[in-house]
């Protein structure tokens, strides 16, 4: 292992080596640097990270787009802390395509923060800071950057001399405004932000581009301006954005009337087109209030006719009929269960955003369809439930306390339950009037929160609560009989529909054999509730039914374990992971093999991708010609792909190598890619 692990470390040693024998930080050198010439107990002092770009490179932002941000992690003695970057305003990065690929730097930045001397820091000494410094440069290729970085400052009584030079370097350079020109406001409209510039002087504003800094707003879409006083713009919304925000943040970037380029900070509410305006933790009016909680309760209320919860609903609804006739205090019991489980479960659901929302995270209505384990293991649920309504088996109907013998033993812990599936399937649906209850839910403070989403689930309750409260009501009803098994099959249906709706979504989650192994999982996951429910009948020996039951589970086990999605995104055309052997193998058998050394940093590396195969020719040509394609991700540290780069003097990536049957020598293509560059050297 120590063999292995040295031979390793000198081949990620050689690959840079090779690339620049100055060495791996020649594109971009690093150094701290202070503002004053020494630190004072007690006191903060400023410090910044020093980085020299070299012609044509260029590092990155907070919100990098396709690349990462520069990174400090440091070593302080103990007492010291030290704050986050204060970012200059970031300049477009562009390929020679002419598309926006993220935001950066370049030339001699200086990145800012402030560092805390503690108070017992001893007169006289010098204190040494260590960094570890990480970075992305790019030019055509990018290349990851470190460097471990030091700086010695004496501490002194007095209050420290500046360090004039830094200062200036400091001074000179753009750092982003706070506007009291200016004011901001923002509005949703589908996959576009509307954002109004409102003062004196907007018209000076020349080639405005706002960005964003946590990555809400596309870093490369077209931004449609429209000037003048007011000044409009129209941003469209990052693919990978959450459903719902309250903030617009970013920086607004433009060259004013004198030539200079700026950045004012936008820290803006978000609006939703019929949702009062909520600015930070204010309280909202209160015709504001009575609206977001009447748009709650009716969207919560039409919620029951959604093709998400109408199927649950439907089997309640069996059970009241059930119960039509019955013991009122019984009836009463059923209602208030089914009203609690659906309160519950949307306290739940609210705390687990107010927890989530506190950590940073953006998330919508339904964010946890957004997990294809949770939409695996739902679909499972729904399958096994619409099995128990065809007359598979019966134990689904304990479960939704539908059935005379069982709503006596457990019909009100059925009714619970049943609430608490209503609210979890409910949360696909976004009924008529509470999309915009949920847009002010989602940004409100935690309390007014909690309100909100406590009167969606009323609504969703309504019809049960009243029912349960006057169960005079259940006369309408017919009473219990022959049709009510009728009726119970012909509700499995939409919950049928509600499985294949569910694995539609996964579709989009899953690559394309990983939705073949879902389906085949689900399959057996079908076998296990039949082989259970056909040797639960009536007349079935002890030891028939306890090996059933054994049977059943192993085999719905199996079935959760090759279902078990592992979230890919389907891609047009199957890449296989990358290995030196396994080219070797697909060279030997005579196929042509395509290599693609890549990182999702990598802005070339994305733009020549979605370049080439966006073409039909290429996707044609690999497809009849059953072209290998290899790909090795850079993405996180491999030192098996450092170590094959540097065998081609390479340290970088984009970097393709095309092998061809009958040649032993692959061909490497340039950094930059083109459809015709691509098939040339694929047909040789």
């Amino acid at each position: 292992m120590r063999v292995t692990s040295i031979v390793t470390l000198l081949s990620v040693i050689a690959a840079f080596v090779c690339l620049n024998p100055g060495g791996a930080q020649a594109q971009v050198k690093a150094s701290l640097v202070a503002t004053e010439t020494s630190v004072q107990p007690n006191h903060p002092t400023t410090v910044a990270l020093r980085l020299e770009h070299e012609p044509q490179w260029h590092s990155y932002w907070i919100n990098a787009g396709t690349g990462y941000p520069t990174t400090l992690q440091w070593d302080l003695p103990a007492g010291w802390s030290a704050t986050g970057f204060q970012w200059p305003t970031p300049t477009l990065i562009k390929d020679k395509r002419g598309n926006i690929t993220g935001h950066g730097y370049s030339g001699v930045v200086y990145l800012p923060l402030t560092l805390t001397v503690p108070a017992d820091a001893k007169v006289g000494e010098n204190i040494t800071l260590n960094a570890k410094a990480s970075w992305l440069m790019c030019s055509d290729i990018c290349v990851p950057g470190t460097d471990k970085l030091s700086l010695t400052l004496p501490v002194s009584a007095a209050a420290p001399e500046p360090n004039s030079e830094i200062k200036a370097q400091l001074a000179r350079q753009q750092m982003p405004e706070q506007s009291r020109r200016w004011s901001f406001a923002a509005t949703r409209s589908d996959r576009n932000v509307e954002m109004t510039v409102t003062g004196a002087g907007t018209d000076e504003i020349k080639e405005p581009h706002f960005v964003s800094e946590d990555a809400y707003i596309q870093y490369g879409g077209l931004q449609e301006v429209r000037p003048g006083e007011p000044l409009r713009m129209v941003l469209p919304i990052s693919d990978e954005a959450s459903g719902t925000t309250g903030k617009l943040v970013g920086l607004l970037t433009f060259t004013d009337a004198k030539g200079v380029y700026r950045g004012i900070t936008v820290d803006t509410a978000l609006q939703t087109p019929g949702v009062a305006p909520v600015a930070g933790n204010a309280t909202p009016s209160t015709s504001g209030d009575a609206l977001v909680f009447g748009l709650a309760f009716l969207g919560g209320l039409i919620l029951n006719l959604m093709p998400c919860v109408f199927p649950v609903l439907g089997i309640k609804i069996l059970g009241f009929a059930n119960e039509a006739g019955g013991d009122r205090r019984k009836v009463t019991m059923h209602g208030v269960m089914f009203t609690l489980g659906v309160l519950i479960s949307f306290w739940a659901l609210a705390g687990a955003l107010a927890i989530l929302r506190a950590s940073g995270d953006q998330l919508g209505w339904g964010f946890q369809l957004q997990s294809a384990p949770f939409v695996f293991g739902l679909t499972v649920v729904m399958l096994i439930f619409a099995m128990s309504l065809s007359g598979v088996f019966e134990f689904g109907l304990r479960a939704t306390g539908v059935g005379s013998d069982l709503q006596q033993r457990s019909g009100v812990g059925g009714s619970f339950f049943a609430g608490i599936l209503a609210t979890v399937v409910a949360t696909p649906c976004s009924a008529p009037f509470l999309a915009p209850a949920l847009g002010a839910a989602l940004t409100l403070p935690i309390a007014q929160s909690f309100a909100v989403f406590t009167v969606i689930g009323i609504g969703l309750a309504t019809p049960y609560l009243l029912l349960a409260l006057f169960p005079q009501a259940l006369q309408a009803l017919p009473r219990p009989g022959a049709w009510m098994n009728t009726f119970k099959q012909v509700m499995a249906f939409p919950l049928y529909a509600t499985v294949t709706y569910l694995v539609w979504v996964l579709a989009g989650q899953t690559s394309e054999s990983g939705l073949l192994t879902v389906l085949f999982g689900l399959t057996l996951v079908a076998m296990a509730v039949w082989l259970y429910g056909h040797y639960q009948r009536p007349g079935t020996g002890s030891s028939a039914t306890r090996l059933s039951t054994a049977s059943a589970l192993l085999m719905l086990a199996l079935g959760l374990n090759l279902g078990w999605p592992r979230a890919q995104a389907p891609t047009e055309v199957v890449w296989e992971k990358w290995s030196t052997e396994r080219a070797a193998q697909l060279h030997a058998e005579g196929r042509p093999v395509y290599v693609d050394f890549t990182a999702r940093w990598c802005a070339t590396c994305q733009a020549n991708k979605k370049l080439v195969f966006a073409s039909n020719e290429v996707i044609g040509y690999v497809r009849d010609k059953k072209v290998a394609l290899l790909k090795a991700d850079w993405t996180q540290a491999d030192p098996l792909i450092t170590a094959e780069l540097a065998r081609w003097k390479r340290a970088a990536v984009p970097f393709n190598l095309v092998y061809l049957p009958n040649r032993a020598d692959p061909a490497t293509l340039p950094e930059v890619l083109t459809p015709e560059i691509v098939l040339s050297a694929l047909k040789g």
